[in-house]
């Protein structure tokens, strides 16, 4: 597919801000989603290749996609410094341009925010997972109780204007549930400090799920 319409002023900015949380917690959890997968890898929402530096041999081919032009311009360059080939498309999660059962290991990180149709790009997951393949996931998630789901709710609608169409209220545990998925490992944490405006992205959710 052609590449979408993206928001170049929010590439621009993305690896500035999230350099923090690049040398903190999101080094372990990308060398655990990325470094953890294996045979042939799909990354959805690649975004500026972040994820690039963390795949280990076990991953015999990458290819990652990404809708946003300007994201994968940042991610063609990343991938250019490393030693080893990864192949860039432009690609929406919801409509992957792969074979049926194409993939062993599907990589996510903080991408189910912005997808427009996550259920669709969980059917899409699901349908170029090999049987037994991996979906590997880390995600920022709606709080588990009331107040937090409130205020997450209510901060949504600016949210998503200053985050390039970000939600921080889904519940993606409840929708890769939903989409027929099995659990085989699934952590919560609350990375953040409590304070505006990382509170509303506070819960974090990581794991590993299969196709049922």
């Amino acid at each position: 597919m052609p590449e979408q319409k993206g928001h170049k002023w929010f590439a621009a900015i993305y690896d500035r801000m999230m350099a923090s949380a690049e040398k903190s917690f999101m080094r372990k959890v990308r060398e655990e989603i990325a470094g953890g997968a294996s045979g042939r890898v799909l990354e959805i929402g690649c975004g500026t290749g972040a994820n690039f530096a963390y795949y280990r041999d076990g991953a015999s081919e990458i290819i990652a996609t990404d809708p946003n032009p300007y994201m994968l311009e940042r991610a063609r360059r990343k991938a250019a410094a490393l030693s080893r080939p990864i192949d860039i498309r432009a690609a929406s999660a919801e409509e992957l341009p792969f074979e049926d059962g194409s993939f062993d290991t599907v990589v996510s990180t903080l991408n189910f925010c912005t997808i427009p149709e996550p259920p669709r790009a969980l059917a899409e997951i699901k349908r170029v997972l090999k049987a037994g393949g991996e979906f590997r996931f880390y995600e920022h998630v709606r709080y588990d109780h009331a107040f937090g789901a409130f205020w997450q709710d209510l901060v949504t609608p600016v949210w998503r204007w200053f985050g390039a169409g970000c939600h921080p209220n889904r519940d993606v545990a409840s929708l890769i549930r939903e989409a027929g998925f099995d659990f085989v490992e699934l952590e919560h944490s609350k990375p953040l400090p409590p304070v505006p405006p990382m509170v509303f992205s506070r819960p974090h959710i990581k794991g590993i799920a299969r196709p049922l």
